[in-house]
């Protein structure tokens, strides 16, 4: 197994050792589970008693933290993202062989770049362009046309439908399903008759996409992703929607159409945003949150009730179906209030 001494990643990510440089490991683990072969980080104070009973070799701290006496530490302003950057030192992603399955099919006018693995049952249709050391996965299919940038990783069953353009590093977990037809329709006397959806989906670099999460292509214009952007499973983005550079999103949650999202954004897993709005950057929207209008300015917005006992939570849902007249009766008795204190004042 390939170790790493404390020297050597700090070389590689920066920060500054206390203790024997020279220390070598040979993977990373948590407080709780390390082996003396180990490194571990400490990425929160309510976990500092595991410092001293850990057996990893070393450690990853912060500023200010002191470790176990006798063993070393690298120091660094953001432990858990020095993890991170370790970790995947340490767990690169499984290596693929260069090359084409004979059980995949490539169209004769499909251009596939230098270095790259295809598996089993791959298709990749008329006209799409693929880079180089891109890995496309078994099942999956490249649709006509569509474009995909070099060192892109497509794991099983990934679709990536026609005309659509995928960055440099993208990564597409399994099931992905990249422009798809956005949910357009038009009701003429009580039938639905289908809007063709014309427009394309556009991944920048370096964006990762969980598995079983959609992606719909734009009805006129394009459904956009925009660099760094990291979607998590089972999300729904609907057609035209516009997702600003390095937001992060977790699971199921849903983005209705025409919705546009800003750059450096958080929101919580199953969270709707509906569709037509505008989100500024910086916004971090809490799980289960329902977005119903444009967000204009960061911050952090909650819709979610906190969770109760049924049969409080119960009482308390009676109480919510009442606001409305509540709100009136207290305004009523406001007025003759204020008409109480004005007569008693003039008296």
């Amino acid at each position: 197994m390939q170790t790493y001494s404390l020297a050597e990643l700090v070389e590689r990510f920066g920060g500054r050792v206390e203790g024997d440089s020279t220390v070598r490991v040979a993977g990373i683990g948590s407080l709780a589970r390390a082996d003396e072969n180990q490194i571990s980080f400490l990425s929160s104070v309510k976990f500092r008693d595991q410092l001293a009973t850990s057996r990893a070799k070393a450690f990853i701290l912060g500023e200010g933290v002191v470790g176990p006496d006798g063993k070393p530490s690298i120091v660094c302003d953001n432990p858990y993202a020095y993890f991170a950057h370790v970790s995947g030192l340490f767990n690169p992603p499984p290596e693929a062989e260069p090359g084409i399955h004979p059980a995949a099919v490539v169209h004769p006018t499909a251009v596939v770049g230098a270095g790259c693995s295809l598996a089993a049952g791959v298709v990749v249709e008329r006209d799409a362009r693929i880079g180089d050391h891109c890995v496309i996965g078994p099942g999956s299919v490249i649709g006509q046309a569509a474009v995909i940038g070099n060192h892109t990783r497509l794991y099983a069953n990934v679709t990536v439908y026609h005309h659509c353009v995928l960055g440099e590093r993208v990564i597409l977990h399994a099931g992905v399903v990249i422009g798809a037809d956005g949910f357009g329709l038009a009701n003429e006397q009580g039938r639905w008759v289908k809007i063709p959806q014309v427009g394309r989906v556009v991944i920048g670099n370096d964006v990762e996409v969980g598995a079983n999460t959609t992606i719909d292509r734009g009805a006129l214009d394009d459904t956009v992703i925009h660099d760094g952007v990291k979607l998590d499973n089972l999300i729904q983005v609907a057609h035209n929607v516009e997702i600003g550079e390095h937001t992060a999103i977790a699971a199921c949650t849903g983005i209705a159409g025409s919705a546009r999202i800003g750059a450096y954004c958080t929101i919580g897993g199953a969270a709707m945003i509906f569709g037509h709005i505008d989100i500024a950057d910086h916004v971090n929207i809490s799980t289960n949150t329902l977005i119903t209008k444009s967000l204009p300015h960061a911050g952090t917005y909650t819709s979610a009730l906190p969770f109760s006992e049924h049969s409080e939570w119960l009482k308390n849902a009676v109480q919510m179906r009442h606001l409305d007249s509540m709100v009136r009766r207290i305004r009523a008795l406001e007025k003759k209030l204020e008409t109480l204190e004005r007569t008693n004042g003039n008296s």
